[in-house]
């Protein structure tokens, strides 16, 4: 068996796609097979079937001498794939060869198996673990999103996501678009490329994708310091602000003060009804964890609104209500502009924004864990309550005011004074 090289168009002008082409005895067809490498075709050598400039020290004959050496790449397996069937005493078939080549040169199975419908296999698949107890809710619809944003993002860069394509140069249109389309911060950024990762990693495994580029996807480092939290004083402000003549700012104003009262999440806190009251504690499992059940303790505040809502708390999506409690802060007049700083790769970037655009659901639980630790309540208290497991991860929640970072160096810093001496 013999194989040669072609090219897909040789009349055309600019560059043409050069393919692998043999005849196999026993089939009627003959199988071709993509190179992926393009060559003009004024610079191909139709005779010997290779590049034709191959000497010199340019830029145009180093890349004619890559081009070579990867089409040697193609041949040398071609008849290694022979010399192993025929020991193996194996029929060697095109549909084999095709197996065989995407296999080692980290192609996809079949057209088929398009990208998204793969990720809606995979969804399928989280789905079916979820019914075993081993995904939540929440974490399906952080999958069904994430897909959401790379339709988006197909459509951003007018080109169709393929899995063959997916390489540093895909990696870093990817943030790109995160960053300047869609104005992501760094700790988005970062857990949506950790589940775009754990897809790929699943079509891996599944067979669906032989292309390993994504294991060197580094996600981009977050930058925890310019997140904020509230203090006592401004969620009493919050707390306070008359809104009776807007029931729907007020009903997300409630819920936002009922999470900052309890350190919930809004998967969490958005749920609860009288059914979870137990002995003075609210005790709900866990939507992001179904193995754990939270026991958070009642107080005047929380006691306070599960009443006024006749222990049925409103209903929102968080989507909704991260748009909504916007509205709460802009018009109590949380309208500073403050910068948030964030670090993706080497990038730096600094966005300045009104104060109040930087309040979504999880400032309630931010603020929950600031205002205690402020207080000198011991950690593994406040983490019996909000369910961390790990200091690392809870640490990041705490973000102390310039009030308070302030009234921490004096009390410290506090030395006896003595007069200055006068100087002539």
């Amino acid at each position: 068996m013999r194989y040669t090289f072609n090219l897909k168009k040789p009349n055309k002008e600019g560059q043409s796609l050069i393919f692998l082409k043999a005849y196999f005895k026993n089939e009627a067809r003959k199988f071709v097979y993509s190179t992926n490498e393009f060559i003009k075709p004024e610079d191909w050598d139709y005779e010997n079937k290779q590049p034709n400039n191959l000497n010199g020290k340019t830029p145009e004959a180093q890349i004619q001498r890559d081009i070579k050496a990867q089409l040697e790449r193609y041949g040398a397996f071609f008849n290694d794939t022979v010399t192993y069937n025929k020991k193996a005493k194996k029929e060697n078939t095109i549909d084999g060869f095709k197996a065989d080549f995407d296999k080692e040169f980290k192609r996809t199975t079949s057209v088929s198996s398009g990208f998204f419908n793969v990720y809606d296999l995979f969804i399928t698949y989280k789905k079916q673990d979820y019914t075993k107890g081993a995904n939540a809710t929440s974490t399906i619809k952080r999958y069904e999103y994430n897909k959401t944003m790379l339709l988006a993002f197909e459509t951003y860069r007018k080109k169709k996501i393929n899995f063959n394509q997916i390489d540093l140069d895909f990696y870093n249109s990817l943030l790109e678009f995160f960053i300047e389309e869609k104005n992501h911060g760094a700790n988005t950024i970062r857990r949506n490329v950790g589940l775009i990762k754990t897809f790929l990693y699943w079509s891996e495994s599944k067979g669906h994708t032989y292309k390993t580029d994504f294991h060197e996807f580094i996600a981009p480092t977050a930058d925890e310091t310019d997140e904020v939290a509230l203090t006592i004083e401004q969620i009493q402000e919050v707390f306070d602000h008359d809104f009776s003549k807007n029931p729907r700012l007020e009903r997300v104003r409630d819920l936002f003060v009922f999470g900052c009262s309890t350190g919930m999440r809004i998967s969490n806190y958005s749920q609860v009804t009288k059914k979870d009251i137990e002995n003075g504690t609210i005790k709900v499992r866990d939507a992001k964890n179904n193995n754990k059940t939270l026991k958070i303790p009642l107080t005047e505040t929380s006691m306070y609104m599960l009443k006024k809502y006749d222990y049925n708390l409103p209903r929102i999506s968080t989507q909704k209500f991260n748009k909504y409690i916007k509205e709460v802060f802009k018009a109590i007049g949380y309208d500073w502009e403050v910068t948030k700083t964030s670090r993706i790769g080497n990038k730096v970037i600094e966005k300045i924004s009104p104060f109040y655009d930087r309040i979504s659901s999880h400032t309630a639980r931010r603020s929950f864990i600031t205002v205690m630790k402020d207080k000198k309540i011991p950690d593994k208290v406040i983490m019996s309550i909000t369910g961390h497991k790990s200091f690392e991860v809870f640490n990041k929640y705490y973000k102390p005011s310039d009030k308070r970072k302030s009234e921490f160096m004096h009390t410290v810093w506090n030395l006896k004074k003595t007069p200055l001496k006068k100087v002539n």
